[in-house]
């Protein structure tokens, strides 16, 4: 049997956002989202884990060398969010609630594409020090 390792890589990213439906009045999305629905944005600090797993290499020891995952991140997440208004300066929310729920979701599609399929991954977002999610479950 095959001994498989976890390696993890932290970063961090500021963005705004604004939790809200187009199609429901401001008095819904305050009833939904609270706070967050605020019409003018509001920002947090996020916190992003990201696990890899799998058999190191033979030769290397790495399951992922850290600096290519770091590289990875950078230019494909941090570089896509951090500073930036989620709702406005992005495709990826266009037309998608940024939730942490649908940007675990986001960050975890667009390094899928980039990580080898035989290697696992699950991300972990922390919107605040007491609020994340991951993905997978």
């Amino acid at each position: 049997m095959e001994k498989k390792v976890a390696i993890y890589r932290k970063e961090h990213f500021n963005a705004a956002h604004r939790l809200y439906v187009p199609e429901w009045p401001d008095s819904r999305n305050l009833e939904v989202f609270g706070k967050c629905s605020n019409p003018n944005y509001h920002g947090h600090n996020y916190e992003l884990v990201v696990k890899v797993t799998g058999v190191p290499d033979a030769k290397t020891g790495y399951v992922i060398n850290l600096s290519d995952l770091s590289d990875l991140i950078w230019k494909h997440v941090l570089v896509k969010f951090d500073h930036k208004n989620l709702n406005l300066d992005t495709k990826e929310f266009a037309h998608l609630n940024p939730t942490a729920e649908n940007i675990v979701l986001v960050i975890y599609e667009i390094l899928r594409e980039k990580i080898d399929p035989v290697l696992g991954l699950s991300v972990r977002l922390y919107e605040t020090e007491r609020n994340f999610v991951e993905y997978p479950a």
